[in-house]
């Protein structure tokens, strides 16, 4: 998807907003969209995770066997947590700014650059924000446009972005579209099955999956799928819309679709 966003904005205000939102939730207060955490364990997981990127960014990490090795130790308390989440957020804008888009990192995906680590981090702020929210019982708008953007990611590359050792088979009757009603953008989506076997570990995956096509408007998709972006994103993450989600077409290719999506993303 073409976007002209600015991920480091973005991520550096959805991660302002997280903070603030959690600061008026207990710290046992659950977390309605993650049923396993309370606030604190939210709190510690997106100040890890930014301290992992910043840590893949600032140290060079190019080598999955490194990444896999960094770790830190979770602080004590909701003022430990605090600490290091800011000192982490804020850690990690700052190194993603010192790099260019371009520049070689390590990442889980086939694209190994800052800039994936830019885009991926926004979102990542972003849905977690929402988590924050729906925990603190205090919801607010999501930007349009980022909305838009993560809906693509989360298609694109969260659920359709497996890797190229598998191969995938293509049903092509079971069709989707999914449309923004506020800007305007569609991705069609065309079910099927992966198979393949990892090189790293061996492990065989033998599974439903998904693609992002193009369909030709003079095709007419199974399924039809409409909403706000920030809607759309939020269903796509299972986390609650704040607005209904429009769904018409053919009831078992929809089926197909939201179990082949239920298990949401590791």
């Amino acid at each position: 998807m073409d976007t002209d966003l600015d991920f480091l904005d973005h991520l550096a205000r959805e991660s302002a907003r997280f903070a603030e939102a959690l600061r008026d939730a207990s710290p046992e207060s659950a977390v309605p969209s993650c049923p396993a955490w309370d606030a604190d364990d939210l709190l510690w997981h997106l100040a890890e995770v930014q301290w992992f990127w910043g840590t893949v960014v600032r140290e060079h990490v190019l080598d999955t066997k490194v990444a896999d090795a960094l770790t830190v130790e979770r602080p004590h308390g909701r003022d430990g947590l605090e600490a290091f989440y800011h000192q982490s957020s804020n850690d990690l804008v700052e190194v993603l700014t010192r790099f260019a888009p371009e520049a070689a990192a390590w990442t889980w995906a086939p694209e190994q650059t800052v800039g994936f680590i830019r885009r991926r981090q926004a979102h990542e702020a972003l849905i977690h924000r929402v988590d924050a929210e729906l925990t603190a019982g205090a919801r607010t708008e999501m930007d349009p446009e980022l909305s838009s953007d993560g809906v693509d990611e989360v298609l694109c590359v969260m659920y359709g972005g497996a890797p190229p050792w598998g191969t995938f088979v293509a049903n092509p009757a079971q069709t989707l579209q999914i449309t923004s009603t506020d800007t305007g953008h569609t991705w069609g989506l065309v079910l099927g099955w992966f198979t393949g076997t990892d090189p790293d570990d061996d492990t065989s995956h033998d599974q439903a999956d998904l693609r992002v096509v193009d369909i030709d408007e003079r095709d007419q998709a199974a399924v039809h799928i409409a909403g706000r972006a920030a809607d759309l994103d939020c269903w796509l993450w299972h986390r609650e819309p704040a607005r209904a989600v429009e769904v018409t077409g053919d009831r078992v290719v929809l089926s197909t679709f939201e179990s082949t999506i239920a298990p949401g993303i590791n």
